[in-house]
């Protein structure tokens, strides 16, 4: 038969296993699944976006200093290494479409929130509800005011969407400029 998974025949009197093309399908298919999943967790492991937790109030100090200086917005980032899609928010944030509206507008801070344990009191100073998942944003004026955080996991799923709704929502959230369009992307 055909049509059947996987079947056993007798060769010259020893069982021989024959696969049907369904079996191999699957065989291939739960391959790729593990191997996928090993280079995700690998490149996790791999790069250390997030410092150590116990610096993220001494992060967004110099962040403040650095932004009153510049004119610059803050961008909080929470998440942590083992998160697969901050890690690729952080590819997006870097990629060459999105870094230079990056470093011209903002002061990145990437806080530690642990496992789920640690500087949730920051999460929660700008309204960032951690439990809807991560990476989750907020983003500061220059002085330190509260403009915008995320509030449902908009890019809890970042391995989902592109880069170009990170770029969206930097232009979207940078400091508009003298003779500046907020629409503008290199203004």
């Amino acid at each position: 038969m055909a049509s059947e998974i996987g079947r056993a025949t007798e060769d010259c009197g020893r069982l021989k296993d024959v696969e049907g093309p369904l079996l191999k399908t699957v065989k291939l298919l739960a391959l790729a699944a593990v191997l996928i999943l090993s280079a995700g967790t690998a490149n996790s492991r791999g790069r250390d976006i997030y410092p150590d937790p116990a610096q993220a109030k001494s992060d967004l100090a110099a962040a403040l200093k650095t932004a009153a200086a510049t004119h610059k917005r803050i961008l909080l980032d929470f998440g942590g290494n083992w998160c697969g899609d901050c890690q690729v928010l952080d590819l997006y944030f870097h990629n060459t479409e999105n870094l230079p509206i990056l470093e011209a507008n903002f002061v990145l801070v990437h806080v530690n929130i642990g496992y789920m344990d640690a500087n949730l009191d920051i999460a929660q100073q700008y309204e960032v509800p951690i439990s809807k998942g991560v990476p989750a944003l907020a983003v500061l004026t220059e002085k330190g005011k509260l403009l915008y955080s995320q509030r449902n996991g908009q890019f809890e799923a970042m391995r989902r969407l592109e880069a170009s709704a990170v770029t969206q929502f930097l232009v979207q959230w940078k400091p508009v400029k003298a003779g500046c369009s907020t629409v503008m992307v290199n203004c």
